[in-house]
């Protein structure tokens, strides 16, 4: 099992009474909420929060992107990483992701990824997304058009990383008169790519055929989760292999105390904080950002409010659907276990710090899962003897 910390660089300070006055954390919260005095210590709080987990011993950090919210404040997710590969030198870092369709020409990520996985000698992982259902509000960006113009942005780049340059690209939404990107990454024949997924059955189909990984998207019931693993897998076998655990995360908000009941008493203002006012505008969608089939699928599991982390109500719900893991080291290790038993994967990704959380309390909760809770898995799911499958190589350049 390998080990990342991953943080959403949440806004800490929203009104007591937010929920009331404003129906979303995204895309038209108003931008006068937003304090660039406590940012500046938010930033360089969280740096140290991810940063630290290399001393704690963790395999690796996870960032991501996001715009015009108060989710998570990474606008730039490649500059967070920059600073990340600076003050480390083993762990991994992943960019989970760069949202392709947002980049005109894509060949910016490249570039920069490439740049980044030189700079810190091959520890990067390029997750490489669509973009949430926001961004595409907020960016104005033709939603019918986000899968195509994923597909062409991320074949650029992987064929900048792997073929001689310079080469023509000319697609539906770029045409690229020379694509030579300088660097080229360390890691051949290119960093990991990680594709996130909220249940997109195209998604999974995308991932097994270049044998990349699939991290789904938390938020959902266990049992969601689970169901999308097994789909994962099967799309896998139709591809003639069978999915490897580093193909497959598990993604989870997790706290640690020295018992059950001071860790639910000392995690639960952070949860309602993160799902009462930082959630609500996460599932906007707009018309024809998913395909038909998946967007059902979707709806489906948000018409039944219990399988969404918006619509628990009680920590019962919460801990039933398994939207957080809480408790003393021994019980988030069981659940741990278990549940990546299940689902098969062999990436554990950490929520440590979490909505309004404190930073030495986000600090001492990595810590005392490094300490208590990482040997416990490790010695139950060690790590896999063989390497994950190498990706198929897009075919040669006209």
């Amino acid at each position: 099992m390998k080990h990342f910390l991953f943080h959403l660089m949440p806004y800490k300070d929203l009104p007591a009474d937010f929920e009331k006055n404003h129906d979303s954390a995204w895309v038209w919260v108003p931008n006068d909420l937003y304090d660039p005095a406590k940012g500046h210590q938010y930033y360089n709080d969280y740096l140290d929060e991810i940063v630290e987990a290399e001393e704690l011993g963790f395999d690796g950090v996870c960032v991501n992107e996001h715009h015009q919210n108060a989710y998570g404040l990474m606008p730039s997710p490649n500059i967070i990483a920059s600073m990340i590969v600076a003050r480390t030198k083993r762990m991994k870092v992943a960019v989970v992701g760069n949202a392709l369709p947002l980049y005109d020409p894509p060949t910016r990520v490249a570039e920069e990824i490439a740049m980044l996985d030189v700079i810190s000698g091959g520890r990067m992982i390029s997750g490489q997304v669509i973009g949430g259902g926001p961004e595409y509000f907020s960016f104005s960006v033709n939603p019918t058009e986000a899968r195509s113009r994923f597909a062409e942005a991320h074949e650029i780049i992987m064929r900048a990383w792997t073929q001689p340059g310079p080469f023509e690209f000319y697609g539906e939404h770029y045409k690229l008169r020379y694509v030579n990107t300088w660097p080229k990454p360390i890691q051949k024949p290119h960093p990991p790519i990680w594709i996130p997924g909220a249940g997109s059955l195209e998604t999974m189909e995308f991932v097994a055929k270049r044998r990349y990984a699939y991290m789904g998207i938390p938020y959902f019931h266990i049992d969601f989760f689970k169901k999308t693993y097994a789909m994962f897998r099967e799309a896998c076998e139709r591809e003639g292999y069978r999915a490897h655990p580093e193909q497959m995360g598990l993604l989870m908000p997790i706290y640690v105390a020295e018992t059950d009941a001071k860790a639910r008493e000392e995690f639960q203002e952070h949860f309602w904080y993160f799902q009462k006012k930082l959630i609500p505008g996460l599932t906007l969608s707009p018309p024809g950002y998913s395909s038909v089939q998946s967007a059902m699928r979707i709806a489906k599991a948000l018409r039944n409010g219990k399988l969404w982390v918006n619509g628990v109500e009680t920590w019962d719900e919460v801990d039933e659907g398994c939207y957080a893991i809480v408790g003393s080291p021994e019980t988030v290790a069981q659940k741990i276990i278990e549940h990546s038993k299940d689902i098969g994967c062999g990436n554990m990704l950490g929520l440590f710090q979490l909505g309004n959380m404190p930073t030495g309390k986000a600090r001492e909760n990595a810590r005392r899962y490094a300490e208590t809770v990482l040997p416990l898995v490790n010695a139950a799911i060690p790590n896999a003897a063989e390497p994950p499958p190498v990706s198929i190589p897009f075919p040669e350049a006209a």
